[in-house]
């Protein structure tokens, strides 16, 4: 049997672009697939043809596999049950989302073609006639057989058929008309979605200028596996914190969308929504609770230099080294003081870097892995900041997750690197070792190279923010009478100071050691070709320059009435090439504006790296030219 278009199909979904697929006036929309093709994330484009007029539309991800499997075909035809048509003002055109179709003929030999058009051309067609033989013309739409018969009823008899022998359940979930995420848009009227709850956020304090409030946010995920992020403020925030429960399916209506903020977006939408204390959420019912698998993109250790202070989170995967008691920082925008508790972790990289976990996961996950710290814990921990301090480190956020010995194959291969060979082999932090190979994670040190001059000529620099550079040079001189260390806390790393009595007191962690930690705070005079400067270097960056430890040189200083040994490692420190990442930011010092330049990371010079880099540099200057 011959099948054919819908007439005007086109212009019935132009007409209706958020029609009730319920209704018993939904039109009969069958139209051809055309310019089908994968766009990535399982979803297909294509051009819907009805003969007359042709639009732009997309299969979602929910409907890839009738199309992996063939049933949805290039110039094959499709009775669209159900769709949304999306307005893109920029481009000032309209977009189809088919949500749900039914395929109705394989690929046809030919395109659909108006009638009208051909009639131009002077080709003449055939009309179709009635059952008495007599010509029948009705309209412009053309029939063409196709390569082979598979279907004895015509589109409109499947849809009845079909739909009338649902159990009346089926027929019930019809009612609710649901919209993928993928088709909502800021300048869409009502919708409803589906969606499961794959993270919540904590409930959080503010206060600015219009006031103090709280807010929170949750991650929304649909059946297509598309994501969104949502967030309540005051009184919304205070109706649905409870009611959104982690792994639950909720129908939500009543929202707003709009576009997310690139800086800190932190989901592959390009929308956010807000939902205020008119918004809709209804648990759907018929959906189990179940948690989703946490799905991590890890990050290895040594690859963390190109994150630094960049908004995209990353995930990371680590044995634990240490685990620090619980520290209260005090917050300084309202006084509050807030848990925190650092844990170093390390991989395959032969890399450390210190993940800091701030208010519940520092006093929840953080206590268990404090207490089983002696074991060597494994952990994937998911949406980590990544910070400058120290070179290179890791903050949690309120929407990072922590898994303890994950069941995963990543987490039993590093489990048996670390028992057969990694608990032996030397550890050094990813800030001190950053290599100069980008493909390393090092590519900061080869990034936003300058001299030393460039530094020192522009007092202005860092005035909004702190800015980085990178720099090679050499340390010129090293002040030997300097304080180049303080005390330490064995555990927080923070400065002691003598206790009454006998031991050392600290305030940080609030308690008394018999013994402490020396770690360096120097500076140090570095110079190159341009000019030199005045450098701060902390412990790590320290430790890499000198060459030994704080507790060594300490040791080396006390030997020996003229201290000989002392000077003569020092003297050995200078004038050895470095690469240098270093902030710049400036400060007040007794009423006089200077810099302050602080090493973040350090790293001996790759020469085979750095001719590659001024080879580079000489091709560049070349083709300016």
């Amino acid at each position: 049997m011959m099948k054919c278009v819908s007439p005007d199909a086109i212009s019935k979904i132009m007409a209706n672009p958020s029609p009730d697929s319920s209704s018993d006036d939904f039109p009969l929309i069958v139209v051809q697939v055309l310019d089908l093709k994968l766009t990535g994330n399982s979803r297909f484009r294509f051009v819907a043809n009805d003969g007359k007029m042709k639009l732009d539309g997309m299969f979602p991800s929910s409907l890839s596999s009738k199309v992996n499997s063939g049933n949805i075909q290039n110039l094959g035809l499709i009775h669209i049950v159900d769709y949304t048509l999306n307005d893109i003002p920029l481009k000032n055109k309209k977009y189809l989302i088919v949500t749900k179709c039914e395929v109705v003929s394989p690929p046809l030999e030919a395109e659909f073609v108006d009638a009208v058009k051909i009639e131009d051309t002077g080709i003449l067609l055939k009309p179709k006639q009635d059952m008495d033989g007599k010509s029948n013309v009705q309209g412009p739409e053309i029939h063409l057989k196709p390569k082979q018969e598979m279907f004895t009823k015509s589109a409109a008899q499947i849809f009845h058929d079909q739909n009338g022998n649902m159990a009346p359940s089926a027929r019930m979930g019809m009612s609710r008309r649901v919209h993928p995420l993928v088709s909502l848009n800021p300048y869409q009227g009502n919708w409803t979605i589906k969606v499961r709850l794959t993270n919540k956020g904590t409930m959080r304090n503010y206060k600015n200028a219009r006031g103090e409030g709280c807010v929170f946010n949750v991650e929304l995920t649909d059946e297509d596996g598309t994501q969104i992020q949502a967030t309540m403020f005051n009184e919304s925030a205070k109706k649905f914190y409870d009611r959104f429960q982690l792994g639950k399916a909720y129908y939500i209506s009543k929202g707003t969308l709009r576009v997310a903020n690139k800086q800190f977006k932190t989901l592959p939408n390009d929308y956010e929504m807000t939902l205020n204390e008119n918004s809709m959420v209804e648990e759907a019912i018929e959906e189990g609770t179940f948690i989703p698998e946490t799905k991590f993109n890890f990050i290895p250790i040594d690859q963390l230099g190109p994150y630094v202070n960049n908004s995209e989170l990353v995930d990371v995967i680590g044995v634990v080294q240490s685990v620090s008691p619980t520290m209260s920082i005090r917050r300084k925008s309202n006084n509050e003081n807030i848990p925190k508790r650092d844990i170093t972790i390390a991989d395959e990289s032969k890399k450390t870097v210190v993940v800091s976990l701030w208010n519940d996961l520092a006093t929840t996950i953080g206590q268990e892995l404090l207490d089983i710290a002696d074991q060597s814990p494994v952990v994937a921990i998911k949406s980590l900041k990544v910070g400058d301090f120290q070179g290179v480190s890791l903050s949690s956020l309120s929407r990072s997750v922590i898994v303890v010995n994950p069941e995963t194959p990543e987490s039993k291969k590093l489990k048996s690197w670390y028992d057969s060979e990694g608990k032996e082999s030397p550890m050094a932090s990813v800030g001190t070792g950053l290599s100069p190979s980008s493909k390393s994670g090092g590519r900061s040190m080869y990034t936003d190279r300058v001299s030393i001059s460039y530094i020192t000529s522009n007092p202005s620099l860092g005035e909004e923010k702190p800015v980085f550079f990178s720099a090679k040079g050499y340390i010129s001189f090293i002040k030997p009478d300097q304080s180049m260390w303080y005390r330490a806390c064995k555990t927080c790393n923070k400065k002691v100071t003598e206790a009454i009595g006998s031991g050392f007191w600290c305030e940080g962690c609030q308690k008394n050691d018999d013994q402490c930690n020396l770690r360096y705070i120097m500076v140090a005079k570095v110079a190159d070709a341009s000019g030199e400067a005045m450098l701060s270097f902390f412990n790590d960056q320290a430790e890499t320059v000198v060459g030994c430890s704080a507790q060594e040189l300490d040791n080396l200083k006390s030997q020996e009435g003229d201290g000989t040994s002392y000077q003569m490692k020092l003297k050995e420190v200078t004038w050895v090439p470095h690469l240098f990442r270093v902030s710049v930011v400036p400060q007040e010092y007794n009423n006089e504006k200077r810099q302050r330049i602080t090493v973040r990371a350090v790293a001996p010079v790759d020469y085979a790296a750095e001719s590659r880099f001024l080879l580079e540099e000489i091709t560049k200057m070349k083709s300016s030219q």
